[in-house]
């Protein structure tokens, strides 16, 4: 029989064992068997701080039958655009569907990808085709690695278990707020690749989506590197930065609208003063403090994303001539400072016309001020938060110093972002350091500009997952289905399924 134990409190400096004994009490017998099934760090009560574990256990491991795929008859020829992580996970579940699917990439394998991106961070020398956001495993892979979600989608579960089957931590099956650290996510890219190779799937890098041919309504072709090739199916897992493809797609008929997006800064405080404000004095052995704030003190709302404990800002261009920021960290979190997106919400009718293209627009046109007014090479333009808040220029940092590679040019955010946004930043920031002491510290410094938070339009799809061309299966954060790594997987997986539907015996 397995017992399920739920709100066992752990204090921070005792061992996972003690979960066992607590386990053999309830069973009145030896533990055999112990899964975690959630954890998560309640910090309410800063004299009180504890784990918060739910578990399975029993006296004996119960029998684990293999799950089994229904496997198609005929091979269809489908293509996957985009080696992200909807892209990735759509074809990892073909595959076991019987599929030999062909994925797209027009960047690199993630081994030369991060030598692109290392280059760029210390020369400024950029690839437009392979960067922070383009190139196998997509923008995630240079991130913190998030898992966490707020979709309550019964496919995350699924996406959680195959990462951690291609290596990923174990912990983040269970974790409140999973993430794999962006050294660690290299190597789960790397995996993923080999066992799509070794299963049937072709893997072709330097390859972007380029055209597309229809009749009745209905795909045909596609055009790749020049060349026209045959296609049954094709899913568009191009991420949120392929620009090029979105106005190709227009031009082709495809149906999308606009989508309401965000944009601000990063901001940077020491890690240390994260942690104080989160955990008190005493907060050695505990995990990096990180926080989740948001703000209606305007009539915009204001909102962190993507937190990084322990990480750096990074520059994450994708075009010749704009400056956007980034937020990364590895497993360990370990550096001397967080940092997190500090977004505003970017509203339809702030876009200079109806096209689906104009969030595009509004996003390029900011991305261009920033590297203007920092002086151009991909440096960032930054401020002391207490110099934004009093309407001053900045002229030195203090404790805080800016982690982004390219450098960095003082510049007031009221030369870069518009004033809808300076404004509704100038009114959160308070606002946030209400509720988490020193959000607002003087020295805490602002980095422009952060324009990438998610896609500004969303490629129109019906109920059998196919845009308003049949055969095209839109799919992830960047057609506009999804807002992170674990959401764009998840949609990755329901694609293949809905493909099949379409193709099963």
């Amino acid at each position: 029989m397995i017992l399920k134990l739920t709100n066992i409190r752990i204090r921070p400096h005792e061992k996972e064992s003690a979960l066992r004994k607590f386990c053999e009490k309830k069973l009145h017998a030896p533990c055999g068997y112990l899964k975690i099934l959630k954890k998560s760090l309640d910090a309410r009560d800063k004299s009180d701080i504890h784990w918060v574990y739910s578990v399975e256990c029993a006296e004996r491991a119960p029998a684990v039958l293999p799950r089994e795929y229904g496997r198609i008859q005929k091979k269809p020829r489908v293509y996957i655009a985009g080696m992200g992580p909807a892209g990735l996970f759509c074809a990892v579940r073909l595959v076991r569907h019987g599929f030999a699917p062909i994925l797209l990439e027009r960047g690199k394998p993630v081994e030369e990808r991060a030598a692109d991106v290392e280059k760029f961070f210390s020369t400024g020398v950029l690839d437009v085709s392979s960067n922070v956001q383009f190139g196998e495993g997509g923008a995630g892979t240079f991130s913190d690695g998030k898992l966490n979600t707020q979709t309550n989608d019964p496919l995350n579960r699924d996406v959680l278990d195959e990462f951690v089957g291609f290596g990923a931590p174990p912990e983040i099956a269970y974790l409140n707020k999973p993430h794999i650290g962006s050294d660690n996510l290299r190597a789960v890219v790397a995996n993923i690749r080999a066992f799509l190779l070794a299963h049937g799937a072709s893997l072709r890098y330097s390859s972007a989506l380029e055209d597309v041919r229809t009749q009745d309504g209905r795909l045909t072709a596609i055009r790749v590197n020049g060349d026209w090739e045959d296609a049954d199916a094709l899913v568009l897992a191009v991420g949120h930065s392929a620009r090029d493809t979105f106005s190709m797609l227009l031009s082709r008929g495809f149906r999308m609208e606009q989508k309401e997006f965000a944009v601000g800064v990063r901001i940077e405080h020491l890690q240390s003063a994260i942690g104080r404000a989160q955990y008190g004095q005493g907060y050695a052995g505990l995990p990096a403090a990180d926080y989740k704030l948001v703000s209606h003190a305007s009539e915009r709302a204001v909102f962190s994303f993507c937190m990084c404990p322990g990480g750096v800002v990074i520059p994450a261009a994708s075009e010749e001539g704009g400056v956007v920021t980034n937020g990364m960290s590895e497993y360990a979190r370990a550096g001397k400072n967080a940092n997190s997106a500090l977004v505003v919400q970017i509203k339809k009718q702030d876009f200079a016309s109806e096209s689906p293209l104009a969030g595009i627009e509004f996003q390029r046109a900011i991305e261009r001020a920033a590297f203007r007014a920092a002086g151009g090479a991909y440096l960032a333009p930054v401020q002391l938060v207490g110099d934004f808040l009093s309407g001053k220029e900045s002229y030195y940092f203090g404790e805080v110093k800016p982690t982004y590679a390219r450098g960095t040019a003082f510049v007031p955010m009221r030369a870069v972002l518009p004033s809808a946004v300076c404004e509704a930043l100038r009114l959160a920031i308070p606002d946030m350091d209400a509720r988490l002491r020193g959000f607002g510290s003087f020295e805490a410094v602002l980095t422009g500009v952060e324009s990438r938070t998610s896609s500004p339009l969303r490629i129109l799809r019906g109920e059998d997952m196919q845009a308003s061309v049949a055969g095209v299966y839109p799919c992830g954060e960047g057609c506009g289905y999804a807002g992170g790594i674990t959401s764009a997987a998840a949609d990755g997986l329901r694609i293949a399924e809905a493909l099949y539907r379409r193709y099963a015996p």
